[in-house]
C-alpha cells in the first residue's frame, strides 16, 4: 500500500505511516475489517498492531510543505520505494490516490499516462496488480469523495484478488 507522505501528526510524528492521524483510522479499520491488521486502531507505534500480509509506505518518505510532495521530491524518493517494491514483490499494489498511482508507475519505469488513476481501477504492471483508491485523508472522507463502504469495497477486491477467488 503506498500513501503519499508522512502527516505531520501522523507518521512525521510516530514514526508509522497513517499512524495518530484521521486517515488511519478508516485505512487500519478497514486492513483489519478484511484480515489485513491484527486490531482496527493505530494511535501509537508500540499499540500492538500488527500488519497481516500487507505493508504500508509512502510515495515521499520526508513531512513535505503543506503537506503537498513536489515533483522533484518525488522523483528523488522514488528510487527508496522502487527498492521496496523490489524488495517485498508484492502481488498487489494499493495506491491511495493519483501522486502514489504516478509514483508506482515511475518505480516500474512506467509513463505516467499509460495507466490512468481512477478509484477502483485496476492496471496490470509487470509482475504485480495496480489497484486505485482516493486516498483515505479527512478531506475526502469529509466531503464524501471516498466513504467507509467506497474504500472497502477496493480493499475488499485486493483480498479476493490475493485469495485467488477473483
Amino acid at each position: 500500500m503506498v500513501g503519499l507522505a508522512p502527516g505531520l501528526h501522523g507518521a512525521n510524528r510516530t514514526g508509522r505511516p497513517f499512524t495518530g492521524d484521521h486517515a488511519g483510522i478508516l485505512l487500519y479499520r478497514t486492513l483489519h475489517r478484511f484480515g489485513f491488521a491484527s486490531h482496527e486502531g493505530s494511535a501509537d507505534p508500540r499499540d500492538g498492531l500488527e500488519l497481516i500480509g500487507c505493508r504500508v509506505t509512502n510515495a515521499v518518505k520526508c513531512l513535505p510543505p503543506q503537506n503537498k510532495p513536489q515533483p522533484d521530491e518525488i522523483r528523488r524518493c522514488n528510487r527508496y520505494l522502487a527498492g521496496e517494491i523490489a524488495l517485498v514483490r508484492p502481488r498487489a499494489i494499493l495506491a491511495l490516490g493519483a501522486i502514489a498511482h504516478r509514483a508506482v508507475l515511475m518505480a516500474f519505469g512506467l509513463a505516467p499516462g499509460r495507466h490512468r488513476f481512477a478509484h477502483h481501477a485496476v492496471h496490470e504492471l509487470p509482475g504485480a496488480s495496480l489497484f486505485d483508491s482516493y486516498h483515505c485523508s479527512r478531506y475526502n472522507t469529509q466531503t464524501k469523495r471516498l466513504t467507509a463502504p467506497m474504500f472497502e469495497a477496493v480493499i475488499r477486491d485486493i483480498a479476493t484478488f490475493l485469495r485467488g477467488t477473483r
